[in-house]
């Protein structure tokens, strides 16, 4: 019977494919306000209403969207670690390692005022994702960020372990040296504000010095990668 009906009405599936954009737009346009309310507000003082507001809905309609506010939460943090993992996996591919780490580092910072404003909500809401959910939806979404930390953790610590092996770095543990390194990137995202007396670039190349010399770069070698990078 439903394919009988698909067939005799032939206008059925283009307008099906026109309402998933137009509802896909509206989830990214969501995800977006909400990314920036989280940012600068923090997440405990946005309310889902002023995210609603925003996007010009009522706040009833992001329901439609996301279970909750921690929902969204959830999907920003998984958008945004997925994110890092696939520019750490192009960008790490380089065939010297010491050019790939430069590479890497430098991409960290290039990021725009969203990027930033994402990157303050994952800093800041990490503990939330050790903390388990009685939504499927919600713990389906939490289990996907988590499941994306590590990977984004295996991808550095099989990165370094490799440096290693070809005498580019220092021998240490890799997963400890990439949980300095992720640390220390990470701290930058609780202080640094894109309208700051501090420039990112300034930052940038800070902590890409630092993070070289944490992983045994010396300076001169260091500057060398980083130039070519």
């Amino acid at each position: 019977m439903n394919s009988d009906r698909q067939q005799q009405d032939p206008d059925a599936a283009p307008a099906r494919r026109g309402r998933a954009r137009v509802e896909g737009a509206k989830r990214t346009e969501i995800l977006v306000a909400a990314t920036e309310r989280f940012g600068r507000n923090g997440y405990e003082d946005t309310k889902w209403a002023d995210i609603a507001s925003d996007v010009g809905v009522g706040p009833t309609a992001l329901y439609h969207y996301f279970e909750s506010k921690q929902h969204c939460l959830y999907v920003i943090m998984d958008q945004a670690i997925e994110g890092f993992r696939s520019r750490f996996e192009q960008l790490s591919a380089d065939a010297d390692p010491l050019q790939a780490l430069a590479s890497v580092m430098e991409d960290c910072f290039e990021l725009s005022e969203h990027d930033v404003q994402r990157n303050r909500v994952l800093v800041a809401e990490q503990g939330l994702l050790s903390r388990r959910s009685n939504s499927p939806r919600e713990e389906e979404a939490r289990q996907a960020a988590r499941s994306r930390t590590r990977d984004l953790e295996f991808a550095w610590a099989s990165f370094l372990s490799q440096a290693m092996a070809q005498g580019a770095i220092p021998k240490s543990d890799p997963r400890l040296l990439t949980r300095a390194i992720l640390g220390l990137y990470n701290s930058v995202w609780h202080w640094y504000r894109p309208n700051g007396i501090v420039t990112l670039s300034s930052v940038a190349a800070f902590f890409t010095d630092r993070c070289l010399a944490l992983i045994g770069v010396p300076p001169e070698a260091a500057g060398r990668a980083r130039a070519a990078a």
